[in-house]
């Protein structure tokens, strides 16, 4: 009893809490209700602004060029040279490299994977462009006609009847009339795609361009003119070891050493006919590039559904940051008011 008398006596303790902490957790959530009649209310605006984009995404999708793709299917050609040069640089590596003579040993893999490096350096694509006069179909060509099969030739850049360079060209950077070899190379190395694919190990070897037919013809060109660069290099090396290798030969009179070379100048000899006589030194065609019958871009589908998306959710944003900057003011001016 005494116990109870106590308790009752006992002073009670309240804690005073500022009036934004006890504001109920209602507050600090977002009202779907509120968000959805804030939409409603800009639904026009929503409209209008999802009209506006939609029908630019549209008509930009409808203002570019259609582009085709032509791919040739590629396999390594095999070669027995290059395998008989690697056992012999497994085999003499170490005597042979006395002599101040680097076997390689490089095999056909390797070959391929320096043929598909190079058909995407600036060297080679600007001696393929050299090498076929192709520069006003790179640089200023802005689309193709289907119903004459030709090219459309940006008239500020090329002036076709006088055969001349037309652009416009800042000297202080060092330009000039006619695009450089560097801004060919930026203009045509997106226009090239080569991957093997790693299972098969064949290669595919495209080119888009806006004329089904020259995509075809620049394939095909690709195709011989990196089989024709390495056949070439290969010949002249060849020749190069044979050459010194007949000089080491006289120079020596060690029969291990001279057992070495003649090895070495029969698989060399066996190079050189193998670039003389193959014509598909590197890349063997196992399927042609085709003329495409079908555009490969641009996707017009697609931009015009990503233009709504993304027009839509941009009007939403814009209603709704207009509403709660409006609720916002309005709320300032009833505290103000109050007060």
């Amino acid at each position: 009893m005494n116990k109870n008398t106590e308790n009752t006596n006992q002073p009670q303790i309240i804690y005073a809490m500022p009036p934004e902490y006890c504001s109920p957790q209602e507050d600090d959530e977002i009202d779907l209700s509120e968000l959805w009649h804030a939409i409603w209310q800009g639904k026009w605006l929503i409209m209008g602004i999802t009209a506006i984009f939609s029908i630019a995404a549209v008509l930009y999708a409808l203002s570019l060029p259609n582009e085709y793709k032509s791919t040739a299917i590629l396999a390594p050609a095999s070669s027995s040279s290059s395998s008989s040069l690697s056992k012999l640089a497994g085999q003499f590596g170490g005597l042979a490299s006395l002599a101040g003579i680097n076997l390689g040993g490089s095999n056909g893999d390797d070959k391929t994977a320096i043929a598909m490096e190079l058909i995407k350096t600036w060297g080679f694509q600007e001696e393929f462009i050299q090498s076929n006069h192709i520069e006003v179909e790179v640089f200023a060509a802005k689309g193709w006609s289907r119903m004459t099969n030709t090219l459309i030739i940006d008239p500020d850049l090329y002036d076709e009847k006088n055969k001349k360079w037309v652009r416009d060209f800042d000297p202080s950077k060092g330009q000039k009339p006619e695009p450089n070899s560097w801004e060919l190379y930026k203009k045509l190395k997106d226009r090239i795609s080569v991957s093997q694919d790693k299972k098969t190990g064949l290669i595919n070897l495209s080119v888009t361009y806006f004329s089904p037919y020259i995509a075809k013809q620049w394939a095909d060109k690709l195709v011989e003119s990196i089989n024709a660069h390495l056949q070439k290099q290969d010949r002249e090396e060849a020749t190069k070891s044979i050459n010194y290798l007949k000089e080491k030969i006289k120079e020596t009179n060690i029969a291990d050493m001279q057992s070495v070379f003649y090895q070495l100048i029969e698989e060399q000899t066996k190079t050189l006919m193998l670039a003389e006589v193959s014509d598909e030194y590197v890349f063997k065609t196992l399927s042609p590039a085709k003329v495409a019958e079908e555009k490969d871009k641009p996707k017009r589908a697609l931009i015009s559904i990503l233009g709504l998306m993304l027009s839509g959710m941009l009007a939403m944003i814009i209603v709704l940051v207009r509403h709660f900057n409006q609720a916002s003011k309005d709320e300032s001016s009833e505290l103000a008011t109050s007060y």
